[in-house]
């Protein structure tokens, strides 16, 4: 499957609930809209995705998977989860968990400090929520 990291993220997200706007989307993965823009056209091209303008306020554009775009997580989810196994092969259940919790503290740490330094530039910041989960959504590889 030729899907990127970056397409993995997305489709993550949308697999746990698609219909997000473009800007909630880039809001979750913690990218910038024009990242998420620029990903979403070839997303799109590939059949993943459709993007569609709500009636009501046409210039909120809303993005939904397509059958394809489900499909990808049977296919791709165990293959996340062959590569954690491996990655995490021979290690400890209490070391990865001290190195998760060592890695979630940075991670709001970062976030808490980007939030400080960006309040009210623009700049996209990840939901708290994100560097608690260390990103992970249920149904995501771990």
């Amino acid at each position: 499957h030729a899907v990127s990291f970056g397409h993995w993220v997305f489709l993550r997200i949308l697999w746990e609930g698609d219909g997000l706007t473009q800007r909630d989307l880039s809001r979750e993965a913690g990218v910038m809209e024009p990242t998420t823009f620029a990903a979403l056209k070839v997303m799109e091209s590939r059949g993943y995705i459709v993007r569609r303008p709500f009636a009501d306020n046409r210039r909120k554009i809303h993005i939904f998977l397509t059958v394809r775009g489900r499909a990808l997580r049977r296919a791709l989810v165990p293959l996340a989860e062959e590569i954690n196994r491996i990655a995490l092969a021979g290690a400890s259940v209490a070391d990865v968990t001290a190195t998760r919790r060592t890695l979630l503290a940075l991670l709001e740490n970062l976030a808490r400090e980007e939030a400080r330094s960006a309040s009210g530039s623009g700049h996209v910041v990840p939901p708290r929520e994100a560097a608690r989960s260390g990103g992970r959504r249920s149904g995501s590889a771990r």
